[in-house]
Parts: structure tokens; C-alpha cells; sequence
């Protein structure tokens, strides 16, 4: 846990999602640049740069990264390459990031070299359009606590609501393993449920609820970040 901490600078961590798009208006860098300056001025503690669209490439991956770098943002940045996922650590420490997010670190979505350059795993465990292991949920745990520094799980797609139910009976599970190993909620997070996930997580992933109307072709909308930090720092309190 204190990896976690110190790694986002905050208890209760949120990482906010630069869905690259190419919009009708607008450009990519530049829109990418903005979300991260909204972010940061707002308390969010990390942020993840994502193909999340098509036709959304590598290269354009590289470059905004690259543009994050050279403008020196204080909040912490990582990579998810969903098209090769095997390049985001690379690619994240090639431009100074210093985590990459995997949607599974189950069977054989993973493999070794995924944990190179020194970079902190936030790796999916029952994650959203992954296929189901088919093992018991101590086996999955087992496994993903081997292959990532925090496990990350979610509910059915992008924009579900993550069950609490769910998040309960993983962090029991990781607690009978390794007491006060990082979960983190990574979909579904919003200003009415953020309060009771964080109280079985340890940390979240938002991406479409910061978006309006849940677009994620749309920017980042800044008094939706503001109203969810809000809440979040009230949690923190506690």
C-alpha cells in the first residue's frame, strides 16, 4: 500500500483516463495537454494515456506522452497500449511514466517482460470484456498479486457501476493472502457511489464519468472532476 501512496502522492488514489480521440474539433496533443492540466489543478493524483479509440496508433501515443513530458506536469503518468500491450512499459519509460495499466494479468494475457523497466503494474483481475478464467477466485488472486504491484477490477463494461459486492469479496480474498495489498476499482466510479467503493478499494480509475453524458469522444469536463475530488477529499478525512 505505501507503494501505491507514494507513487500518486495521496491516499485513495484517482487516475483519470486520456482517452486519445480525434475529434471533429480540436487536436489531439493539445486536447490531451489540456485534460492533463485540468487533472492536475483539480487534485487528480494520476493519469493514464490510452489508444482507447480506433484508429488511435502507437506513434500517436508516443507523441502525446512526449508532449506531457516537455510540459512538466507534477502529477504521476502512465501508459495502456490496448492494441500490443507488451510496448506499454516501454513506451511509458521511454517518456518518464512511472506505471502501465493491463487490462488482464491472467493466464496467458501475460508474461514476464510485461514487468520491465522498473514500471508499477496496475493489472485487471475480473476485468471488463475479458474472458473468464474459469479458476476459483483465490487462484486468480494468487495469480495476479505474482504478476502486478495493485490488482484492478471492475464490473461489466465502461461506465458500469463496479458491485460492491464484487469489491467486498476481493478484498477480503487479497487480505487473506496479503493483508492491505492495493485494489483498485478501475470503472463505474461517480460522485454518487465514490464514497462506499473507496470504502472496500484503495484507489480508482475514472475515465467516461469525467466526460459529459459519459462520451468518451468528448474532453474531460472540468466541474465534473472538481465535484468528484471533492468527495474524494472528504473521504480522505475520514
Amino acid at each position: 500500500m505505501r507503494k501505491l501512496e507514494e507513487l500518486f502522492g495521496a491516499q485513495k488514489p484517482i487516475i483519470g483516463m486520456i482517452h486519445l480521440a480525434r475529434r471533429q474539433h480540436g487536436e489531439m496533443i493539445n486536447d490531451a495537454l489540456k485534460e492533463m492540466r485540468i487533472y492536475e489543478e483539480e487534485g487528480v493524483s494520476g493519469a493514464i494515456v490510452e489508444d482507447y479509440h480506433q484508429f488511435i496508433s502507437i506513434d500517436d501515443v508516443c507523441s502525446v506522452m512526449r508532449a506531457i513530458r516537455n510540459a512538466n506536469f507534477k502529477i504521476t503518468v502512465g501508459v495502456n497500449i490496448l492494441q500490443n500491450p507488451g510496448l506499454s512499459a516501454a513506451v511509458s519509460n521511454s517518456y518518464k511514466g512511472k506505471f502501465v495499466q493491463y487490462d488482464s494479468v491472467q493466464g496467458y494475457f501475460f508474461d514476464d517482460d510485461m514487468r520491465t523497466f522498473g514500471q508499477f503494474v496496475l493489472g485487471g483481475v475480473g476485468f471488463k470484456y475479458q474472458p473468464e478464467s474459469g479458476n476459483s477466485l483465490e487462484f486468480d488472486l494468487r495469480e495476479g498479486m505474482g504478476r502486478c504491484d495493485a490488482i484492478v477490477t471492475t464490473g461489466s463494461g465502461t461506465g458500469v457501476e463496479t458491485p460492491i459486492e464484487k469489491l467486498a469479496k476481493y478484498r477480503k480474498g487479497l487480505d487473506k493472502i496479503s493483508e492491505g495489498f492495493p485494489l483498485i476499482v478501475g470503472a463505474g466510479v461517480n460522485l454518487d457511489n465514490v464514497k462506499k467503493q473507496l470504502e472496500y478499494a484503495d484507489g480508482a480509475i475514472v475515465g467516461s464519468y469525467f466526460k459529459p453524458r459519459g462520451d468518451t469522444y468528448a474532453m474531460v469536463d472540468r466541474g465534473l472532476v472538481r465535484g468528484l475530488m471533492d468527495a474524494v477529499r472528504e473521504v480522505r478525512k475520514d
